[in-house]
């Protein structure tokens, strides 16, 4: 035990960089999961399935002020952040903690070492797949540039703590130091590593994303935004294409990297006829699988069951992967593809987008949930727009990423492309999915450079660049508006998806140029006026 741990050493219970094997038998014996039949350790998380958005502060003090996009963050005072770690503190030394010594970036040259404080077995297990893992003499002289403390049975005050609930993540920037109490969802940890790097990243040049990435045999690399149900996983996981990653990347002066060593893909209804990749590491030894359904008597899993959350996850290192990067790396992209969910049924399968467009949609961060998958939804989809495919995750103001991007894409002389796995043929409810085919085909033609030789139509509602056609791939799928029966019925709808837009926008307008401002869908661009 490094007796240099935090003030946490104190308690002489620590287990510190224990190796997986370990970890499942700590957690199995602790009582905190089930090993399935596959050799994956199941995991029930209660009432929190996924991250607690409206319960993550962050340390208002004299060097986060001007740093920090409070529109988008929660203030919390640094009297209440030092009155809630010395409540952690004293939690943490009557319990045994496991530690791990971790790093946040694939490039050496911007890699943040993060050292994780974990209550459950488990979560050290996750973390130590989420996060890269060290390599030879890497531990020499480790020192924490981020310091991660999670106790999910720690409940806090209001009133004490300056929080909303007995839930809390408390991120002191300046301190490095991230609180983590009264949430048992594992994910809590893997976002403040992301949140983090998405401060400390931008002024040195290096622009943090939310996206998956791949890489061909040319070192053609590819960037994939999308927010969750758009594809972002699936679309990266190509089997003729090198995986990078699944959720997170940095992109420098070098190229790109991964943040992470491993991946945390969603699990309802997986199959292994549909993502055979997903499938194989979902059920291996060590991977943890989060609230999937595992049968009581033969422990098989059932990734159809959405009994304990329709957000299950299943968490493994990037090896389990059969075509995953062994550097995480990989040189600038060629292609930069903003994946969205139009359950509207007005967006095109594909659409190839200027700088200034990427800015804007990038902004934009535009999706659509369908009725019905969340409480109080009605009969109508839900636009959702995630400033940077990430609003919860991002410190700093969103045009600071979006200039950022905006320059680099520039720079290096990017295609980038709006893709649509939403609906075609009519709103959900009336029309049908984008097919996958089609999708693929479109992606693979964008990614090998042929879509770009391809004729193109201004699109009349959001002026980009549509493709007239493509060997393989039904040509009116590419025009959305003679998808549907009733043409009058899609100008309403594709009237009000602008309206939406234009309001969601308006906050960026004082902090983006002309140009951007313009990049943006119009209502004279609508499709009656064809």
């Amino acid at each position: 035990m490094n007796p240099e741990l935090f003030p946490l050493s104190s308690t002489g219970k620590l287990h510190h960089n224990t190796p997986v094997t370990q970890l499942v038998e700590f957690a199995l014996a602790r009582g905190e999961g089930r090993l399935a039949t596959t050799g994956a350790l199941a995991v029930e998380t209660g009432v929190h399935t996924g991250r607690s958005a409206q319960d993550k502060f962050v340390v208002r003090d004299a060097e986060s002020e001007g740093q920090i996009w409070w529109d988008n963050n929660k203030p919390m005072t640094r009297e209440h952040f030092d009155v809630l770690l010395g409540d952690f503190l004293k939690a943490a030394k009557e319990k045994e903690i496991f530690v791990q010594d971790l790093f946040g970036g694939a490039d050496k040259n911007h890699r943040l070492p993060v050292r994780v404080f974990a209550e459950y077995a488990w979560h050290a297990l996750f973390i130590n797949h989420m996060l890269r893992r060290p390599g030879p003499g890497d531990l020499e002289g480790f020192t924490p540039g981020l310091t991660i403390v999670n106790l999910p049975t720690f409940r806090a005050d209001p009133a004490r703590h300056g929080c909303r609930s007995e839930t809390v993540i408390a991120c002191d920037f300046t301190r490095r130091i991230v609180l983590i109490g009264g949430s048992s969802y594992a994910g809590e940890t893997k976002k403040s590593v992301f949140s983090f790097l998405n401060y400390i990243l931008p002024p040195k040049g290096v622009m943090p994303m939310h996206c998956s990435a791949n890489v061909g045999k040319a070192d053609d690399s590819a960037v994939f935004f999308g927010l969750s149900g758009t594809g972002k996983t699936t679309l990266s996981a190509e089997p003729s294409r090198t995986l990078l990653g699944d959720d997170e990347h940095g992109w420098s002066p070098q190229g790109i990297f991964n943040f992470e060593g491993g991946c945390y893909a969603k699990t309802i209804r997986l199959s292994a006829e549909a993502e055979p990749e997903i499938w194989s590491a979902s059920n291996r030894f060590g991977t943890v699988l989060e609230n999937v359904v595992i049968d009581p008597v033969t422990r098989a899993p059932n990734f159809d069951d959405g009994t304990l959350a329709e957000n299950s996850r299943s968490a493994y290192p990037l090896h389990y992967i059969s075509n995953a990067s062994a550097t995480g790396t990989a040189g600038h992209p060629k292609n930069i593809v903003m994946l969205t969910a139009d359950a509207f049924g007005i967006m095109p399968p594909i659409a190839k987008l200027t700088p200034a467009q990427a800015m804007y949609h990038f902004l934009s961060g535009y999706t659509a949930k369908v009725a019905g998958t969340e409480k109080g939804m009605g009969n109508e989809p839900s636009a959702t727009f995630s400033t940077c495919f990430g609003a919860p995750f991002m410190p700093r103001p969103a045009w600071v990423y979006g200039n950022l991007l905006r320059a680099l894409i520039a720079e290096h002389k990017v295609d980038c492309w709006l893709v649509n796995t939403g609906w075609t043929g009519g709103k959900y409810g009336t029309g049908s999915r984008m097919p996958i085919k089609a999708t693929r085909a479109l992606l693979n033609a964008a990614l090998s450079g042929e879509l770009k030789g391809q004729a193109m139509r201004t699109d009349p509602v959001f002026g980009f660049q549509v493709p007239l056609g493509l060997s393989g791939v039904d040509a009116k799928i590419l025009t959305p508006r003679e998808t549907w029966a009733d043409k009058a019925a899609y100008d309403a709808m594709a009237a009000r998806l602008v309206e939406m837009f234009q309001q969601n926008f308006s906050r960026f307008a004082d902090h983006v140029d002309a140009e951007v401002l313009a990049a943006g869908p119009l209502p004279l661009r609508t499709a009656a006026a064809e």
